[in-house]
Order: structure tokens, then C-alpha cells, then sequence
């Protein structure tokens, strides 16, 4: 069982047995997302070592410390939402250390304002993957190779699921329901259900990209029939984690997998894969879906989206330009 951050860690703190104490740590991390808990794990390594080099202690901290650490992050050119997201895991590591919180000083509000004011809050907008450009994508798979199926899969789900990259990864083929129409997926965690209730989603056949055929391709050709859909393929073309005697766990992609993936095919096609990221499918969904016009309502049935300003945000990018104000005179 991995560490919790260091800040997360109060000093001589008496109670619990060694045991017994990581259990509940494990628990209490949980309530987090998988990324989530590992971004803080990374936020909370910065901050102590910050701490270190300038004498402040990091567990408890003063307001003082954060103060400076904050502004020290925004003059080392991180953007408002990465320093915002190190503030929350400092918040975060005080919390589950009973401690009290330095986040909620008066000086360390007025920090994090004059930072947004000063470095912005507006998104590194990435470029989203629509239908037209995954078929430029697909186009540059290998239908006979194991790892190009596999990709021409993840690449087709992931876009006609409108996928997070932790949803994708997290499938199994048990996960995967034969339907009339097409495939139901069941989502059993995602970023907004963290309670784990699950929810399902529609893959329709398809005309075009064709996502379940693509599907059915991979499992086949890779001899899965249960556990993670989306594996590794070594370099010798072998799905790796197949064998229950050598792995009892078979492996899985990760997240970061999908990104690697997607900038791989992007950079084949001879677009700028640095535009892109694992989030671009998704939002090539939305966007398409918003291009063609359908509802709001479906397409925040096939996203996840609890907010829907979300997905307004992506049909006004996508619909800039039509029926524009000035159309008929500019």
C-alpha cells in the first residue's frame, strides 16, 4: 500500500495502531477520485519541499507559509488552476490530520484572489478530437495488428462514450452488454459518481465510425473474454496479462495510456499533437454532437455532465458562427 503525502502525515500523532491507521487512510482517500488523490500526492511533495528549503513547517502550517508558497508558485509561472488544485490538497492534508487550517486565513484568501486576478483563470482550451478528425486517426491504425485493433477500439469507445480517460480504462468486457442497437456500457465509478452507484451508456452501432464492430474486433483477436477490455501489447505483439498463471491480475492501460495514444495517432496524421490531450475525445463528442445539432439534454445523457454550463460551453464554441448577429452585413 502506497504512502500518503507527507503533509498528510501529523507529527508523533498517538492513537491508531500502524495498521490499523493505514486502513483508515486508505478509506478517508477514497472519498477522493484515483487522480485526484495523486495530483494532491504530487501537490503535497511540492509544498513540503518548499517548506523545507525556507524553513517553514508543512504539517501544521501557518498562513504565513502558504501565503509565501502560493506566491512563489504563481512567480514560477503555474497557471491559477494547478495552484488553486495545490492549495486544496494543503486544505486537504490539514483536514484529514485533525489540524487546523491555514487555507481559511484572510491573508491566504487575498493571495489566491490577487493570483487570479493577476495570472487568469481562463482554460488552456485543448483541441477536441471530432468526427473528422478520429476518422483521420483511425485511418492511420493497423487493422492487422493486435495493437491497432486495440487502438482503432479505444479510440472509437472512448469518442462515441464520450469517455473521461479513467472511465475508459476502467471497463471491463463484463462491463459490456450486447444490445439490438448496439452495446450498453456500465460505468461502475466515475469523476461524478464517486459513490459508486453506476450508471449506463448507449454505444450505438454506427454507420461510420463504427465503435462496436471495433470493439467486438479487439476482444476477439485478443482472446479477452473477461476482466479489462483495453490491455498493454508488448513489442512482440502479445496482449499482455492474459495468462491467469503468469499474471493472476491481468494488466490494464492507464489513463495516461489513452494520451499517449491519441498524441501518437495525432502526430501520424500530421496535426499538432501538443493541441491535444486525453480529454479530447470526450469533448470531440460534445462538440460534433453540438455541431449537429442535437439537444442538450442528450448529450449531457451521453457525457456524464451534471453541469450543464459545461456543455453550453462547447455548443457556443461550436456554434459560433452560425446564425451569427453580424451574418448579413459583415
Amino acid at each position: 500500500m502506497s504512502q500518503p503525502p507527507a503533509i498528510l502525515q501529523p507529527d508523533d500523532s498517538p492513537g491508531l495502531p500502524v495498521e490499523a491507521a493505514a486502513i483508515v487512510r486508505a478509506y478517508q482517500q477514497a472519498s477522493k477520485a484515483d487522480a485526484t488523490v495523486r495530483a494532491y500526492r504530487s501537490d503535497a511533495q511540492v509544498f513540503q519541499a518548499w517548506c523545507e528549503s525556507y524553513g517553514f513547517r508543512s504539517l501544521p502550517a501557518s498562513p504565513e507559509a502558504v501565503s509565501g508558497f502560493l506566491a512563489h508558485e504563481a512567480e514560477a509561472g503555474r497557471s491559477a488552476s494547478t495552484i488553486g488544485r495545490r492549495l486544496a490538497a494543503i486544505r486537504y492534508g490539514h483536514k484529514l490530520a485533525k489540524a487546523a487550517d491555514p487555507t481559511d486565513d484572510e491573508d491566504v484568501r487575498a493571495t489566491m484572489k490577487g493570483i487570479r486576478r493577476r495570472v487568469g483563470t481562463a482554460p488552456n482550451q485543448k483541441t477536441a478530437a471530432t468526427v473528422d478528425i478520429l476518422q483521420m486517426l483511425l485511418a492511420r491504425t493497423s487493422p492487422d495488428t493486435l495493437t491497432g485493433k486495440r487502438d482503432r477500439a479505444l479510440l472509437a469507445l472512448g469518442f462515441a462514450g464520450a469517455f473521461r480517460r479513467s472511465e475508459l480504462v476502467a471497463l471491463d468486457v463484463e462491463d459490456l452488454r450486447e444490445d439490438p442497437e448496439g452495446l450498453r456500457v456500465m460505468v461502475r465509478r466515475s469523476k461524478v459518481d464517486q459513490e459508486g452507484r453506476g450508471f449506463e451508456k448507449a454505444i450505438p452501432t454506427g454507420r461510420y465510425v463504427q465503435p462496436v464492430r471495433l470493439v467486438r474486433e479487439w476482444l476477439d483477436a485478443a482472446g479477452i473474454t473477461s476482466g479489462p477490455v483495453f490491455r498493454p501489447v508488448s513489442r512482440s505483439g502479445k496482449v499482455r496479462g492474459n495468462c491467469a498463471q503468469l499474471a493472476p491480475q491481468p494488466a490494464r492501460l492507464t489513463d495516461r495510456s489513452v494520451a499517449n495514444i491519441l498524441k501518437a495517432y495525432c502526430t501520424a496524421a500530421g496535426l499538432d499533437a501538443s493541441t491535444f490531450s486525453g480529454h479530447s475525445l470526450r469533448s470531440g463528442y460534445v462538440t460534433t454532437a453540438a455541431e449537429r445539432g442535437a439537444d442538450l439534454a442528450r448529450i449531457m445523457d451521453q457525457s456524464g455532465h451534471r453541469d450543464p454550463r459545461t456543455v453550453v460551453g462547447y455548443i457556443r464554441r461550436a456554434n459560433a458562427f452560425k446564425s451569427h448577429s453580424g451574418s448579413g452585413f459583415l
